[in-house]
């Protein structure tokens, strides 16, 4: 029996499981700052699909063959917000 697809508001989505658009179609112009070489900020509120849009970001980049994207979460860091090298070290192991 197939999965039945539904909107997921908890955590990160995938296509499988989740309604969801395409990253690229999300954002369409990241692609231009990407290709650009450009810097750029993802500002919103929680829970709008900021991390799932950029894992399939890294993803879709990753496929294409031209980058290798990863992606770094620095949350981790935030249990030592009084200690910066404490967030450092947390932040570092984590990616490792």
């Amino acid at each position: 029996m197939p999965r039945m697809k539904y909107f997921n508001t908890a955590g990160p989505c995938n296509p499988e499981d989740h309604y969801m658009l395409p990253a690229s179609a999300r954002l369409p112009e990241l692609r231009r700052l990407i290709d650009q070489k450009s810097y750029f900020v993802l500002h919103a509120p929680r829970q709008v699909g900021k991390t799932t849009m950029m894992m399939q970001l890294a993803q879709e980049l990753t496929r294409e063959g031209r980058f290798t994207a990863l992606l770094v979460s620095m949350e981790v860091g935030a249990a030592f917000n009084d200690d910066i090298g404490a967030a450092e070290l947390a932040m570092l192991g984590a990616w490792r």
